[in-house]
């Protein structure tokens, strides 16, 4: 089994916030593969079960809050048995611009909460991070600006993103997350000429 996890907070409140990006890309896939997440409170997760020719993959929004992240994902990963390198993460980046998306196995937390949490409650940080820009504010707090709604250009910018992911999640997830990576990267340049 993989996990595929949205990072977000729960509630209505953040549905439309710049951190619950990775909360809007599961919803997008799930819909898409007519899946329905269903809350699962012994975990504290919403969950689905997305069945794959040669994988069961667990689609997870945690409901704990971005800064506890781990500790819902952590009690998953060890009840299912799923390794760390098993686990792929969809989440917000303030170091990439609005429109831009990177991907990665392993590595720190780069200051972001969720994945402090998931590198404490994970054996390891050697999971693959799917990082989608959200940009940096001109001026002012970065905590209003990533639990400040996006913007319709910003959202516009999204939507591009997530077309250009949900065909190559996949390929990300049967292990070739670089070949994912240029098709994407392809994607994204055809959409802005």
């Amino acid at each position: 089994m993989q996990l595929l996890v949205g990072l977000g907070n729960p509630g209505d409140r953040y549905q439309d916030t710049r951190h619950n990006i990775g909360f809007r890309f599961l919803g997008v896939l799930a819909n898409h593969e007519g899946l329905r997440f269903a809350a699962a409170p012994r975990f504290h997760v919403e969950s689905c079960n997305w069945e794959l020719p040669d994988e069961k993959v667990m689609l997870v929004k945690p409901q704990t809050f971005m800064n506890h992240s781990g500790e819902a994902v952590g009690q998953l990963a060890r009840y299912y048995q799923v390794a760390t390198s098993d686990i792929f993460v969809v989440y917000d980046d303030l170091d990439l611009p609005a429109g831009k998306l990177r991907i990665r196995k392993g590595g720190g937390h780069g200051g972001h909460n969720g994945l402090k949490s998931l590198n404490q409650h994970l054996d390891g940080s050697n999971y693959t991070r799917i990082r989608m820009g959200i940009g940096r504010p001109e001026f002012g707090e970065v905590t209003p600006w990533v639990l400040g709604k996006a913007s319709e250009a910003d959202r516009v910018s999204e939507n591009i993103v997530f077309d250009a992911l949900l065909p190559e999640i996949k390929t990300i997830l049967d292990g070739e997350a670089d070949k994912a990576a240029n098709r994407i990267h392809i994607a994204l340049r055809a959409g802005e000429e």
